[in-house]
């Protein structure tokens, strides 16, 4: 099951509706549309900049494309261009969630913590300031922060954790994820899963390492030299006027829990070096092992290191089995530079 986050496009909506017409997709009753073996969840993401805040990004997930469409004529009165996707809208935050709610949706703050566009990276020191926390079922957690990091904020210990992540590339479609506790595949399924009803829920999250994530620590965006979280906004070093708070540090500045507590209901963080970032592991050695193993989570998780060395050689196979087991040193991202193992 998977996010189209482009749903909102008229082009979109038109190509949908071309493969219902003609029995190649089907909506499902419990809403979401079943193509082949997979079942999207029509969803759009937005910016939202409120008087005297920062942009903010939300993830609004709709369960027909009717609904959809609908939302679309909504969209298209309050932003400059309704084709295109993560466009900014001329409506506050909590327009958007009644919106959504109206239409049969729900609104996800997307990647929380990040500097540039997250709900507490840029816009608010707590929710309740901008959101009805009533209609907040899940957030993002982007890929800077894990489970340890988010729980030590108490106003998310009644919200679901998800560490689904934008996906630029074909590359990196499925690449952060969650396994999900339903009946069957449906948006109605997945609804009761976020708001954990009647035996649902998120039962493992599957995301980056976040020191490998391009917001962890706190840089200069000029010259990428490393700063205390406390830096002013003129970098020390280069005197750029761009330092980046990172994630970390805002984490530790919002945070009125001791790290490792946690809500009985959340479930296993698994941390993740995915496959690019494994030195030595270029194309070619990818589409090897693709070939011989299937998906990267297979290979990720589930291939064994005798099997792994069998194609990619006893070093790399080595440094994937050590990625598994949370033991590679890594040089944490930070100011939009992604971190990068340092282990050879």
């Amino acid at each position: 099951m998977i996010g189209v986050i482009d749903a909102h496009s008229p082009e979109v909506q038109e190509e949908l509706a071309d493969l219902i017409s003609q029995g190649e997709a089907r909506e499902l009753a419990g809403g979401g549309i079943q193509f082949q073996q997979t079942v999207l969840i029509l969803g759009c993401e937005v910016e939202i900049k409120e008087a005297e805040r920062g942009e903010a990004h939300f993830l609004v997930y709709l369960p027909t494309l009717d609904a959809m469409q609908a939302f679309t004529r909504w969209l298209s009165e309050r932003c400059k261009n309704v084709h295109l996707s993560s466009q900014r809208i001329h409506a506050s935050i909590r327009e958007l969630q009644d919106t959504a709610s109206d239409l049969g949706g729900t609104v996800v703050p997307a990647h929380i913590f990040t500097p540039h566009k997250g709900l507490y990276g840029s816009c608010t020191d707590s929710m309740k300031e901008v959101m009805d926390p009533a209609l907040v079922d899940a957030v993002e957690l982007g890929l800077s922060a894990n489970t340890r990091m988010a729980d030590q904020f108490s106003e998310l210990w009644d919200k679901t954790f998800l560490t689904n992540s934008d996906a630029h590339s074909l590359g990196k479609i499925g690449r952060e994820y969650q396994s999900i506790l339903m009946e069957g595949r449906s948006f109605a399924e997945w609804r009761k899963a976020l708001r954990r009803e009647e035996g649902r829920g998120v039962s493992v999250n599957y995301g980056l390492t976040p020191q490998l994530g391009k917001y962890h620590l706190t840089a200069c965006q000029g010259c990428q030299t490393l700063l205390p979280p406390d830096s002013a906004l003129r970098c020390p070093v280069c005197g750029f006027k761009r330092v980046v708070r990172g994630v970390a540090a805002r984490i530790e500045q919002l945070a009125d829990r001791e790290l490792g507590q946690h809500p009985s209901f959340r479930p296993s963080y698994v941390e993740q070096v995915p496959l690019e970032f494994i030195p030595g592991v270029g194309p070619k050695l990818l589409q090897k092992l693709y070939d011989s193993f299937g998906t990267q989570m297979d290979v990720l998780h589930r291939v064994t290191e005798q099997d792994l060395a069998s194609v990619a050689g006893e070093k790399i196979a080595a440094l994937i089995v050590r990625a598994r087991e949370g033991a590679l040193g890594v040089q944490a991202g930070a100011a939009g530079t992604y971190g990068r193992i340092t282990d050879r």
